[in-house]
């Protein structure tokens, strides 16, 4: 069977097992709700265009006509009002949060892991989680006003501005991309960023900002709290909104990873000969490290630091996939998704809720003590 033929059998295998995962996560909480009503609950929320609606409304002292899409669900399953509304609003939004933060962990660890040619290599190591981490933390400490009122013509004033959970997320985003380009600039000479440099300027960013975290923690007084808790990560304050973000970046930023999967596969045989059999290596660098840094810094913003995501995860699929990137890739990323879901539901499942990062670690670091201990680990 060919490489690609594999990939969409074993992505096919594995996003059934999402979906599995998924529907077990919506079923259990403090409420126990039978797998069944769970599908039934999302189907109904599953809207389609119906027609089109027209409706007047005010602006000012004009009175003008709008056209909007009138939208209706195919299904209407008998479901309990409460279940429906638990499922769809308040469990879903989290577990597909989770699925979509597991999925990008996981892709960008499967690169990174391939692009240093390490299997101790993961997302982290160019130090989106710490640059993540100091912009985050940074706002909870000095919290800056994001709120602003634009005065438009008939209009009136208009609130631009966001609430403090999406200024942490902010601030958490472009801290990721300012670590992760400030490490690709201080590795980068003339032209060339060698793996070893970039490798060494990661752990140099990475011990600084964890400096700065530490500062910022012993100013923080009273938001002390709340700093530890992003640190160890957490989904508890997902919403709807946040999945529609972290759903227009991901997949995009995994398409552009899958397209040079084979580029990958070729560079692990050196730079010198992926030149040789017509590779553009450092612009496939450049790219892959971008796409990575991006769907790192798109999943950590919303999700804070998780770890063993993008370490176990990837190294486990090698094992069962072998090292195509054109196979592995998109098998990590849909196991790093039913992982990370599966991990929340046990942070949630107790009486009291823990933060999904401590059980990533609990679970991700006797597994991967086991493996290093069971297998001889090379480089890939």
């Amino acid at each position: 069977m060919s490489a690609w033929g594999r990939s969409v059998g074993w992505s096919a295998a594995l996003a059934a097992v999402l979906a599995l995962v998924v529907v077990a996560s919506a079923a259990i909480g403090p409420i126990r709700i039978p797998p069944a009503e769970v599908v039934k609950a999302v189907l109904n929320a599953l809207v389609v265009p119906a027609g089109i609606e027209t409706t007047s409304h005010g602006i000012g002292p004009l009175t003008l006509p709008s056209v909007d899409l009138a939208y209706r669900s195919p299904f209407a399953f008998p479901v309990d009002r409460v279940h429906q509304q638990i499922v769809v609003g308040v469990r879903l939004p989290r577990i597909l949060m989770a699925a979509l933060v597991g999925f990008a962990l996981a892709a960008a660890g499967t690169v990174m892991q391939g692009f240093f040619r390490n299997p101790m290599a993961d997302p982290s190591i160019i130090g989106v989680s710490s640059g993540a981490a100091a912009g985050a933390v940074a706002f909870i400490v000095f919290p800056v006003a994001l709120s602003t009122k634009l005065a438009l013509p008939v209009v009136g004033a208009v609130d631009v501005g966001v609430s403090h959970g999406a200024g942490v997320s902010l601030f958490a985003f472009v801290g990721a991309l300012a670590a992760a380009f400030g490490v690709y600039a201080i590795a980068t000479r003339h032209g060339r960023t060698p793996v070893a440099t970039l490798l060494l300027a990661g752990v140099a960013i990475q011990t600084f900002l964890g400096a700065v975290i530490s500062y910022l923690q012993l100013q923080a007084g009273e938001s002390l709290r709340r700093i530890v808790a992003w640190l160890m990560g957490h989904l508890s304050g997902a919403a709807w909104s946040d999945v529609a973000v972290t759903a227009v970046v991901v997949p995009p930023l995994f398409a552009v990873l899958l397209v040079y999967a084979r580029d990958l596969n070729v560079m692990l045989l050196g730079e010198e000969e992926a030149q040789g059999l017509g590779i553009a290596v450092e612009r496939t660098k450049r790219i892959l490290l971008a796409a990575s840094a991006l769907i790192t810094a798109a999943g950590v913003a919303f999700a804070g630091v998780i770890g063993f995501v993008g370490l176990i995860v990837p190294h486990m699929l090698r094992l069962v996939v072998g090292p195509d990137h054109r196979v592995l890739l998109p098998s990590a990323a849909l196991a790093g998704g039913s992982f990370l879901v599966a991990a929340d539901t046990v942070a949630r499942a107790g009486s009291t809720e823990l933060p999904v990062g401590i059980v990533t670690a609990a679970v991700g670091a006797p597994f991967f003590v086991y493996l290093l201990v069971t297998r001889e680990v090379h480089e890939l």
